[in-house]
């Protein structure tokens, strides 16, 4: 199962922190400072495979993956294969960039909402759902369209209603 997924910046700024256990916002706070605290200090032509039970707890592991400014980080337990797991990091990143044209730190900033829903679509509740980003792709955009259509339909009805108000029968009576 894969307990939490975080991405931040070389400062150690968090991005996105998406935790699939419980854990008080305190804590959570605490764990991506020890993530920042390990993944700094080592070597770039090091493994990024970590074991994380000094942070994580017993049957955890941390698979990260360093692009420009950015970390890109996975917690898991041993039921996940960690090259599955670099893997769906791999997967997580294409679509983003795929999303916004060559991802990058301010994408992530100002477009919170479409990142989680494209880690929602990849995974939910700690189990991965899909590992094609071309199908990820498809179902965002899919998402959009119906989001565009809900928009213009509240819109039609927020000027139908509109209409009805200023009627001149409603003006005649005021």
């Amino acid at each position: 199962m894969i307990k939490a997924v975080m991405v931040m910046n070389t400062q150690g700024k968090p991005r996105l922190a998406k935790f699939y256990e419980y854990l008080p916002v305190e804590k959570q706070q605490e764990l991506i400072r020890s993530v920042f605290g390990v993944l700094c200090s080592r070597a770039e032509n090091v493994s990024n495979f970590i074991e994380a039970e000094s942070i994580f707890g017993p049957d955890s592991r941390l698979v990260y993956k360093h692009f420009a400014t950015l970390y890109f980080v996975c917690v898991f337990d041993s039921s996940e294969n960690e090259l599955a797991v670099l893997d769906l990091i791999q997967v997580f990143v294409e679509t983003l960039d795929k999303c916004f044209k060559n991802v990058c730190e301010l994408d992530i900033v100002f477009n919170y909402s479409k990142i989680h829903t494209i880690l929602d679509e990849i995974i939910f509740g700690g189990q991965v759902l899909e590992t094609s980003s071309t199908e990820v792709m498809k179902a965002i955009e899919e998402i959009s369209k119906c989001s565009l259509s809900f928009f213009s339909l509240c819109v039609c009805e927020a000027c139908t209603s509109m209409h009805m108000t200023f009627s001149p029968f409603a003006l005649y009576l005021y």
